[in-house]
């Protein structure tokens, strides 16, 4: 059974037990646990002390274990009784170790078991091995004065931040083996071991990672533990050959000699190195596992006689952790340069584009424009949201290991600000908003021009038709030879005409409205419709002075003429009317509508219904008008008269009427079907709007609630910060999931757009809300995560634990009055005080210039979790790189190539001689390079 101790590493002692003014804290006491076979962590002693007391009986604790030094000179000696969890080898080692120090004072010890009893010997142990005085020892020989010198052994030894679990006074002067054994285990542990730190690893693994590092280029070495790997020698004689290859000649060394490899190194180590023997060669190599702590207690002292020539390889190994950090955040600022200047060209090549707002004459044309602009936002913008987003995931990432470095701040190339590529990506946005907002109302315009325009070439057409002839026919002198009645037939005509030319002044007035629309909307067709409306007008002009002019000519006539047949007049005036009504239905019937709406549509139905409803009468009006023709013809047959082929009133003749009848009972089925089919496609696209009004109704509020979410969770993060990421990760995962809902609703919005539908009543949700609320989720989500992994970089590099940065995150929520991820001055020196700071206004003022450097008034959680790590971290500066370049200097104010590429790493060697300036001081020799200048520059401090 093993001794084990429970220590925080070395290094943290220096974090945990000085503030931020350099007042000493109280140290957390670490745990000595009897019976663990490795060294823990100081977690561990969470689980509670382990007695192992009862494991073992006391007598055979008490079974003596006999010095062996002598004889492990010679030939081995018989292994004494086992003491539990010891064997020989620890016991003999421990008794050795002590007497190394021991002699310093002039004595010794004999056995390990009864030479500790009184206290005394054990005080003056720990007065060698720590350089302290202890209390005066009571120098009597009863058994309370000898409880009372270990007693103040074991507080010294409390003191030293050790908490000894199971060791009593009483065990030791009992001369209880195990507990004796133990006892000096921990010891060792404390002043030989702990101190032990490679690349911030524990005492045990720091001390194997050394004996690793310093055996690698040696033949038939393979240091994996502190038992087995040592049993042929070979790796102690590594060890001494690789500091004093002088004393050692490993060429000649036999990998099946391993008592002679063992005794080689015993021997030097206590002549040379003044390390005295511990270990016995043929109990090593007799044993199938030699006992780990008897190896580590001896490879200890093999660490400290070496510790001197591990100075400049600590030296070089802290430049070249600099350097390699200074050239990884330079690599990262040339990747933001570039991934900048490639959005912001994009950028600028992209607005022009939008800013474009040249119609296009057709529909057609319009229409490939609005599919450019959907293939832009589909294909082309996503891909740079991400570019963006990764941007500032960059450049957080970067601050923040530069100001974890102690770094100054990176500031990107005039105009490549994270500010100001929000500001050019705000600008695109407006001005995609409104290339898209100019596209709609341009396609409205020319959907609307398209059908002003065919209306009017159709009313047009209607009225060409209708003047076709007039003039001609209003130029005739037909009454000059013509009968009474003929020119009383003639004026009654003319009247009727009038009338019909009185009908068709609104026909004239409307296609002038339309002409006029139509130059106002800016239609691209405007000149030829401007000509046929003045040729129009022109001919309505002429048409009303010939008007006139006949009608004064048939007047003068009917003072001549006397006769008029009074039932072709009832005809006139009878089939006048009739006629335009027919003329009237027939241009409704042949009317084109634009309608978006089923009830729009509903309305016309139900317009085109009335008007089926008065067809009935209108057939019975129809009749009348016929019989009065028919009564004509029967009494020009009764009394002989010359037969009436036209009507003198009215050039209407019963078959103009029987033929617009008929014409207008075919229009009103293919009016009803035309109608009919204009309300299927009227509740196609209600239908639509329905279905994207029910996906966006769920999406909206669902984006909505997740942007909230995502808010509490970078608000109130619980756990530790590997669970934090996974739950982000996997909410980020179900948001990437729901993408194809958006893609769902995107379909649906452009079935809409290729339908001419512009407006929902049934949601309040349009496409653009959502997708800058999904592009507001993306950006929340990825803004967390990257919060999250700024703050394991920052735990990873101050060394905290999850448990600090837990305690620290509770601080400021607790402290958070308002919830925003943000504390205020009050709050944040309530919070300073809550944690045992007492400032005044003066310190408290120099903080806030600290967590607040802009005063914006506010703490940012980073910020203040900065400021923590700050007060209790221990990182490189900038006297720490110089003293090392001193150290590989030779403690010389310069420095040569030649010495650079001899200590650090060609890599690293040929940085820093492209970096460093001419040295500038009294005898140095050509080429001596300034190491001083460059370290002040790795931290900001000066330029190069």
């Amino acid at each position: 059974m093993g001794i084990g101790l429970c220590v925080p590493p070395a290094r943290c002692w220096k974090r945990l037990t000085r503030s931020s003014r350099g007042q000493p804290l109280e140290r957390p006491a670490a745990t000595i646990i009897i019976g663990l076979s490795i060294v823990e962590r100081s977690k561990q002693t969470q689980r509670g002390p382990v007695d192992f007391s009862r494991s073992h009986s006391a007598p055979a604790a008490e079974q003596e274990c006999k010095p062996r030094i002598s004889a492990a000179r010679s030939t081995p000696a018989p292994p004494s009784p086992a003491v539990p969890g010891f064997r020989t080898t620890p016991c003999q080692t421990f008794t050795a170790w002590c007497n190394s120090h021991l002699r310093k004072a002039g004595t010794q010890i004999e056995n390990i078991e009864e030479d500790f009893r009184n206290g005394l010997k054990l005080m003056l142990l720990l007065e060698v091995i720590s350089g302290e005085r202890l209390p005066r020892p009571d120098k009597g020989k009863m058994r309370f004065h000898k409880i009372a010198n270990v007693n103040k052994a074991l507080d010294f030894i409390a003191s030293k931040g050790v908490k000894l679990v199971s060791i009593g006074a009483e065990e030791i002067v009992d001369g209880n083996l195990k507990m004796t054994l133990g006892m000096i285990w921990t010891i060792i542990l404390r002043f030989a071991i702990q101190d032990i730190s490679v690349e911030e690893t524990s005492a045990k693994e720091g001390l194997l990672l050394w004996c690793q590092r310093k055996t690698a280029p040696y033949r038939n070495v393979n240091v994996q533990n502190f038992h087995t790997s040592w049993k042929d020698g070979l790796a102690l004689c590594a060890l001494i050959h690789r500091h004093r290859p002088d004393l050692i000649d490993y060429a000649k060394l036999r990998k099946d000699d391993p008592i002679g490899n063992l005794n080689t190194a015993f021997e030097v180590a206590e002549k040379y190195l003044d390390i005295p023997k511990m270990l016995d060669a043929e109990d090593i190599v007799n044993t199938p596992k030699p006992d780990e702590k008897a190896i580590m207690t001896y490879v200890s002292c093999f660490y400290h006689a070496f510790a001197g020539a591990e100075q400049a390889e600590t030296a070089a190994n802290r430049i070249c952790k600099v350097l390699a950090v200074n050239q990884e955040n330079e690599k990262l600022m040339e990747e933001y340069e570039k991934l900048a200047s490639e959005l912001l060209e994009w950028i600028r090549r992209t607005v022009p584009w939008l800013e474009n707002r040249v119609g296009e004459p057709s529909m057609s044309a319009m229409q490939r424009k609005l599919e450019d602009f959907r293939d832009y936002r589909r294909l082309h913008k996503p891909p740079r949201i991400q570019e963006k987003c990764q941007l500032e995931i960059n450049f957080n990432t970067l601050q923040t290991k530069l100001r974890l470095s102690h770094r100054p701040a990176f500031m990107p190339s005039e105009g490549k600000l994270v500010s100001d590529i929000a500001n050019a990506w705000r600008g695109l946005e407006q001005v995609e908003k409104g290339y898209e907002d100019w596209l709609l109302s341009e396609i409205r315009r020319l959907q609307r021009l398209q059908h002003l325009a065919e209306k009017f070439r159709q009313k047009a057409s209607l009225h060409e038709a209708w003047t076709r002839g007039k003039e001609e026919m209003l130029s005739q002198r037909d009454y000059d030879s013509a009968l009474l009645q003929e020119v009383r037939a003639l004026l009654r005509r003319h009247e009727a005409f009038e009338s019909d030319l009185a009908a068709h002044q609104d026909r004239v007035e409307h296609i002038a409205a339309l002409a006029q629309e139509l130059n106002e909307l800016d239609y691209h067709e405007a000149a030829s419709v401007n000509s046929r409306c003045q040729a129009i007008c022109d001919q309505w002009d002429n048409l009303g002075t010939l008007t006139q002019k006949r009608r004064d000519a048939l007047e003068r006539m009917e003072k001549l003429l006397e006769t008029i047949d009074r039932l072709q007049l009832e005809f006139a005036r009878r089939a006048a009317p009739f006629n335009n009504w027919l003329d009237g239905a027939v241009e409704d019937l042949q009317d084109v509508w634009l309608v978006h709406s089923v009830e729009e549509t509903q309305s016309l139905l139900t317009a085109h219904d009335q008007f089926k409803a008065t067809l009935p009468e209108a057939d019975r009006e129809r009749g009348a008008i016929m019989g009065i023709q028919g009564e004509i013809q029967k009494i020009c047959q009764t009394y002989g008269l010359r037969p009436c082929s036209t009507n003198p009133y009215i050039t209407l003749s019963p078959q103009d009427i029987n033929t617009k009848w008929d014409m207008v009972r075919k229009l009103v089925p293919s009016c009803d079907q035309t109608l009919q089919e204009e309300l299927a496609r009227q509740q196609v696209n209600e239908r639509l709007r329905r279905q994207f009004a029910a996906q966006a109704n769920a999406i909206g509020p669902w984006i909505q609630a997740k942007v909230e979410e995502v808010g509490r969770l970078a608000a109130g993060l619980a756990g530790s910060l590997e669970e934090q990421m996974a739950g982000l990760r996997q909410q980020e995962q179900n948001i990437i999931n729901y993408k194809t809902n958006i893609d769902r609703l995107e379909g649906d919005h452009q079935l809409l757009q290729e339908s001419l539908v512009f407006d929902n009543k049934h949601t309040v949700y349009s496409m653009e809300h959502i997708r800058v609320g999904w592009e507001q989720l993306l950006t929340s989500i990825a803004r967390t995560i990257n919060e999250v992994e700024n703050q394991v970089l920052t735990r990873d590099a101050k060394g905290l634990s999850q448990e600090q940065l837990n305690e620290f995150r509770a601080s400021f929520n607790h402290f958070d009055r308002k919830q925003n991820g943000m504390m205020e001055p009050d709050d944040f020196r309530a919070c300073l005080i809550s944690m045992g700071y007492d400032l005044g206004e003066v310190e408290f003022a120099r903080i806030m210039t600290m967590v607040d450097p802009n005063a914006a008034g506010v703490v940012t959680f980073q910020a203040f979790i900065d400021f923590m790590t700050r007060e209790t971290a221990e990182t490189d500066t900038t006297e720490q790189v110089v003293a090392s370049f001193k150290i590989l200097a030779g403690d010389k104010n310069y420095i040569t190539p030649e010495e650079l590429r001899r200590e650090l790493p060609a890599k690293q060697a040929e940085y820093c001689i492209r970096r460093m300036v001419p040295y500038k001081g009294s005898g140095a020799p050509a080429g001596a390079l300034d190491y001083v200048a460059f370290s002040s520059a790795l931290y900001g401090e000066s330029d190069l």
